[in-house]
């Protein structure tokens, strides 16, 4: 009986793992949509935010189907003693952002990221986010 079951959970299960192995459309860089997000890190806090960006947020945006297009970090000034984190991510359009986003906020991966990196305090202050789409006299851009 035990092996039956199995193989019905196996049966039943296969295709949800062939449905999250199959691999994401390309997004059309000139019909995308950009957001790009600005991160005012908590006062010494620039290089935490940074770490919490290698080590484990991009990882996460990419399974949860955002596409990084690029990072930066802003040179330090009078109003921003250690400059701020300055992103861009590409969605197919709105909706998918924001159903990647609500996906992002509840994962337990995340949670625990975010909980453990601010274990002695906020991280972030503040978060600035733009829309944009490409104008068509732009160069041309390659999305992953």
């Amino acid at each position: 009986m035990r092996p039956a079951l199995i193989a019905l959970t196996l049966a039943l299960l296969a295709p949800l793992a062939l449905t999250a192995a199959a691999p994401k459309a390309t997004l059309d860089p000139r019909t995308a949509l950009y957001e790009l997000r600005t991160y005012y890190p908590a006062p010494g806090k620039m290089a935490a935010l940074n770490t919490r960006f290698r080590e484990h947020t991009l990882g996460i945006f990419k399974r949860h189907g955002m596409t990084n297009v690029a990072y930066w970090n802003e040179l330090p000034s009078a109003d921003y003693p250690e400059g701020r984190v300055v992103y861009v991510l590409a969605y197919p359009d709105r909706a998918a952002r924001d159903a990647d986003w609500k996906a992002f906020g509840a994962d337990p991966e995340w949670q625990k990221v975010a909980a453990a990196s601010e274990v002695n305090g906020k991280i972030v202050t503040k978060v600035d986010s733009v829309f944009m789409t490409m104008t068509d006299y732009s160069p041309p851009l390659r999305l992953k």
